[in-house]
């Protein structure tokens, strides 16, 4: 019994030593970085009630929530997503349509996945939101504040894959796609399985320009020029157009932030999450079997909470970041070695004074007390990698 009482739940683990260490300092490198574009960081409740996160809002699914209940009888959930909860919060508090908001976040968010998945079912997020602009350059500020958080961790290869929701939308609608063979699509595109989709469209007797748009979902695209002649046969389908023509302009932009060299396209990319609306992205890194980063535009999101404003933000999960920095032997924090002041009963006040010395100029310093030669030489080799400062003279 006591032996179980040692382990944690499944999913979730303790971080501690070095490892915490470099995790709250990419947290605030991060969020340093963050206020200098304006944003204003932003604390929501752990839990929830459980509406905020239904499939109405179209976030995680029920089965994959955390649920309990508050004394009255309310279904309560720890949060799975950020983002419903800033839109909550900002419906509330702010107001878009006097000006632009911008808020960012830190926390914890909480997913049952099952237990094959091997995910983590606590896990740390940073992000950004930003409500009430719904013009490609607030689109193009997020994706170049994300290349620039890696970058300022010290992260060198990696890529933001951008999307359109309207891209997979215009096609299912173009190919009159009832919502069960849609999801056979959709759950194709995740698993990377294209040849699955031209199968399915064979079988839905799709044809012509309409069947050669699908192929264009299986591909990985370095700028809009690669798509070219995709955009040509979309002509026809306005809503796929559309959306081409967006991440064409978009591009245009982030080449002015000099960022593209961090930038592909993924014209099949969808998401789990229903309440997107716009462009989508993530981060991919080498060392990180899952995605570093994630984001995209909701503009109808704020409307469930009573508030009509466009907006779009993205998340950085910090566990998968951190896993990747150190696989990729990059050095996330250069600590400082620790003072440790040793000190006999009869210097005290000289030890006190010497701590609080170091401590003012910003140093990390600690006290040990000594009683002995003996003492000293065990704490002078306890705390070897240590700056030893030895206040104890009336020692033998």
């Amino acid at each position: 019994m006591t032996k179980s009482r040692l382990h944690t739940p499944e999913g979730v683990r303790d971080i501690y030593g070095k490892e915490c260490k470099n995790k709250h300092y990419l947290i605030n490198v991060m969020s340093n970085l963050v206020k200098t574009y304006g944003y204003s960081f932003i604390e929501t409740p752990s839990f929830e009630f459980f509406d905020i996160f239904s499939q109405e809002v179209g976030t995680t699914p029920s089965k994959d929530l955390y649920k309990f209940f508050d004394r009255e009888g309310n279904t309560l959930v720890l949060r799975p997503d950020m983002t419903p909860s800033i839109a909550r919060a900002t419906s509330k508090f702010f107001d878009p349509d006097l000006k632009p908001v911008r808020l960012s976040y830190s926390g914890n968010v909480f997913i049952n996945n099952s237990s094959y998945q091997g995910r983590l079912k606590e896990s740390t997020q940073l992000g950004c939101e930003f409500m009430g602009d719904n013009s490609i350059d607030a689109d193009s500020e997020m994706i170049a504040l994300a290349v620039k958080n890696l970058q300022t961790v010290g992260l060198k290869e990696f890529q933001i894959s951008i999307g359109h929701v309207d891209i997979f939308k215009g096609l299912m609608q173009a190919a009159n796609l009832d919502e069960e063979a849609a999801d056979r699509v959709k759950d194709l595109i995740v698993n990377k399985n294209f040849f699955g989709v031209e199968e399915l469209i064979a079988e839905q007797g799709i044809t012509g320009d309409l069947a050669k748009l699908f192929k264009m979902l299986g591909k990985m695209y370095s700028e809009p020029s690669e798509w070219r002649d995709f955009l040509d046969i979309a002509k026809g389908y306005p809503q796929i157009y559309d959306a081409l023509e967006y991440l064409q302009d978009l591009y245009d932009i982030l080449n002015v932030y000099d960022v593209t060299k961090y930038v592909s396209f993924e014209l099949g990319m969808v998401s789990s999450y229903q309440y997107y609306t716009g462009i989508l992205f993530g981060g991919y890194t080498y060392g990180s079997g899952e995605p570093i980063l994630r984001g995209g535009r909701y503009d109808e999101l704020l409307s469930y909470f009573g508030k009509e404003a466009p907006a779009i933000g993205f998340a950085i999960y910090i566990d998968q970041l951190l896993m990747a920095l150190e696989r990729q032997k990059i050095q996330i924090y250069v600590e400082e070695k620790q003072d440790v002041v040793l000190y006999s009963s009869k210097n005290l006040k000289s030890a006190v004074a010497k701590t609080e010395e170091l401590r003012n100029s910003g140093k990390q310093a600690t006290m040990v007390r000594v009683s002995s030669s003996e003492d000293v030489k065990k704490m002078e080799e306890l705390y070897k990698d240590s700056n030893i400062i030895i206040l104890s003279d009336d020692i033998d």
